[in-house]
């Protein structure tokens, strides 16, 4: 799966585990560095590391509010949204291809499954 999604990113130039946190901004515009952090479980050093990367390209910004700091994707950020998701669908096409479309469609179940479980479980 790895390689079937640095494949399909290569041409935006973004690192797969970067797509996840342009994702969530996407779904959540305004949303604090805190916030961000318990959606991808991931520590507040990676997420700065992340929205620095990504502040410096032009596709995120930070905005005051009073004591907080909001994250959000600038137009060019939210275009590159768009390419993700059309990407994620690439992803989606090949490992169709790859297994048949039964085994295919029990993946991402399971895959749904487990991230249920483990937000249910942090």
């Amino acid at each position: 799966m790895e390689k079937l999604a640095e494949e399909a990113f290569a041409s935006i130039d973004i690192p797969p585990s970067y797509t996840y946190l342009i994702i969530t901004l996407n779904d959540y515009p305004g949303i604090t560095q805190k916030e961000l952090c318990e959606k991808l479980t991931i520590a507040p050093s990676t997420s700065t590391r992340f929205i620095d990367k990504l502040v410096q390209r032009n596709f995120v910004e930070r905005k005051p509010d009073g004591k907080h700091i909001l994250i959000y994707l600038t137009d060019e950020g939210k275009s590159l949204c768009k390419e993700i998701y059309e990407n994620l669908n690439k992803i989606y096409l090949r490992h169709s291809e790859i297994l048949d479309k039964k085994h295919s469609q029990q993946l991402i179940h399971l895959l749904h499954e487990a991230s249920q479980l483990m937000e249910k479980n942090k």
